[in-house]
């Protein structure tokens, strides 16, 4: 046996202890299953207890986070889950650090000894629970969320627009927003999942996650309509064209990621409009660009799906709905229609929902509000591209329909969505959703 001086040893381990610590480091990093349980009292067996008083730091890697306040109540503290929870008089937040990937998210809640009232909303305000009400007892639910990072696994980033930099969609985290009458948090299960249907969609404004209230689009609202089996990865940005998706690398980095029998929703209109160069314009770099994108998707043995533009809120006389974006829907129908790609028309089922509500009525599907609707809004706001809550939430059933009626695949896994006609949308009096705590009157890019 040959002995190694001790020096030599001793470089030995120093040289191991450099590649096994990062390799140890990494690996709690990139923990992608987690079990909470919420409220005073011992933690159940298997489940990590966490305390009003565990605010989110990046050494811990969980908390309660922007500037949230909680309570703890116990009910009885044998049950374990069941026994304890936390709520806030206020909507409150959890965050936890996950790498990229979609998660499937299972909440207990509820109170065993009393109502209880819990709207869901994920990462930049996805809605994934509406208005889940208990009576002594506690029910589990569970959803699908899309984590994304902007860097690009082939290489670079996406360009992030300032607006974006400090959005929830972009971070390292996975936060949940748990508001409501009496939001009763009990218990939390965090598991990646690679087994999803992975719905990206391509858009502008209208499709975005809007930060703030009271500023909403479709793409956040449709992750309701879904059951476990789907996720939505929303990558449009306010005020973005095809070409400046495409400019951003938010295609590649779409295409980085997407997989065999994914979708990519694409819709645009809006902003192509504006540009004004020679090549540009409905049946020129609009319709190549489309082409591109369905071509790209398709390599990837993806499914693209073209979603025409919503319209604007402009009326003529007769109370009809007045076509504002000129030859674009009908491009994108062309283009649909050559490579034989599914169709949402949502820009004539929109025109329908507006009609429905009126010229005076159909104010309260955007965002119209007067001055000192919210904290710091001197001014009045009457904005007739962009949408609120009530108007994105409708919009949102308009493409679920579209999914039906196209016969997609992932039609099997909606849930609550019967047959919607925009022609009669719900009545504006009976929505009620308990808003967001961020808000702004700062409009988004692009009209």
């Amino acid at each position: 046996m040959i002995k190694l001086p001790y020096k030599i040893l001793l470089c030995a381990v120093c040289i191991s202890l450099r590649f096994i610590l990062p390799a140890q480091l990494f690996a709690q990093a990139a923990k992608t299953s987690f079990k909470f349980d919420f409220g005073s009292g011992k933690a159940a067996p298997g489940y990590q207890k966490v305390n009003p008083g565990d605010v989110f730091n990046d050494a811990k890697g969980y908390g309660f986070d922007f500037g949230s306040k909680v309570t703890a109540v116990t009910r009885d503290g044998g049950k374990k889950l069941m026994g304890g929870y936390v709520t806030g008089d206020q909507p409150f937040y959890f965050s936890v650090n996950v790498p990229e990937g979609n998660y499937k998210v299972t909440l207990t809640a509820g109170d065993i000894k009393g109502e209880g009232s819990i709207t869901v909303r994920a990462e930049s305000r996805r809605l994934m629970l509406e208005q889940v009400k208990t009576s002594n007892t506690v029910e589990k639910r569970s959803f699908i969320v899309n984590i994304r990072k902007p860097d690009i696994s082939t290489g670079g980033k996406v360009a992030l627009k300032p607006r974006e930099l400090g959005k929830y969609d972009w971070d390292n985290k996975l936060s949940l927003e748990f508001n409501g009458t009496k939001p009763c948090v009990d218990a939390l299960e965090i598991e990646r999942v690679d087994d999803q249907v992975t719905v990206y969609l391509a858009g502008n404004s209208t499709v975005v996650d809007q930060d703030d209230e009271p500023w909403c689009s479709w793409g956040q609202m449709i992750t309701r309509f879904f059951k476990s089996g789907v996720a939505i990865a929303d990558h449009a940005e306010s005020g973005l064209s095809l070409g400046s998706f495409l400019n951003g690398r938010r295609l590649d980095k779409v295409l980085s990621v997407i997989k065999p029998g994914d979708y990519l929703f694409i819709e645009f209109g809006h902003n192509d409009q504006k540009e004004k160069g020679p090549e540009d314009g409905a049946y020129k770099s609009y319709t190549e660009r489309f082409k591109l994108f369905i071509n790209k998707t398709r390599q990837k043995k993806a499914i693209p799906v073209i979603v025409t533009s919503t319209s604007r809120r402009a009326f003529n006389d007769s109370n009809k709905v007045v076509n504002t974006l000129g030859d674009y829907p009908d491009a994108a129908r062309k283009v649909a229609a050559e490579l034989n790609v599914p169709l949402i028309d949502l820009n004539v089922m929109s025109a329908r929902f507006y009609e429905a509500l009126g010229n005076e009525g159909s104010k309260k599907a955007f965002v119209w509000y007067p001055a000192n609707s919210f904290p710091n809004q001197p001014k009045d706001l009457a904005d007739n591209t962009h949408f609120n809550s009530y108007g994105a939430y409708e919009l949102a059933k308009c493409v679920i329909e579209g999914i039906k009626s196209n016969h997609l695949g992932i039609e099997r896994y909606i849930i609550d969505a019967p047959p919607f006609d925009p022609a009669h949308p719900d009545p504006v009096e009976t929505f009620s959703l308990p808003a967001s705590p961020k808000n702004s009157t700062i409009k988004p890019d692009g009209n």
